[in-house]
C-alpha cells in the first residue's frame, strides 16, 4: 500500500490566518450554543430551574 506524502509545513502567515479563522468560528459556536441555552431555558423553565439547582448542588460538594 502506498502512503500520501505528508502535507507541507503552511507558511506563517497562513498559520495566523488559519488560527484567526478558528479563533472567529470558536466564538461564533460559543455565541450561537449560548442562545440556545438562553432559548431553551426560556421554553422550559422548569427544567431550567432543576438544572440550576443540580448545578449548585454540585458546586456546593466541591468547597472546603
Amino acid at each position: 500500500m502506498v502512503w500520501p506524502m505528508p502535507e507541507s509545513e503552511p507558511e506563517p502567515e497562513e498559520e495566523i490566518a488559519n488560527e484567526g479563522e478558528r479563533r472567529r468560528r470558536r466564538a461564533q459556536f460559543l455565541r450561537e450554543l449560548n442562545e440556545a441555552k438562553a432559548l431553551r431555558d426560556r421554553v422550559q423553565p422548569r427544567r431550567a430551574r432543576a438544572a440550576r439547582m443540580r448545578r449548585q448542588m454540585r458546586m456546593r460538594t466541591f468547597r472546603w
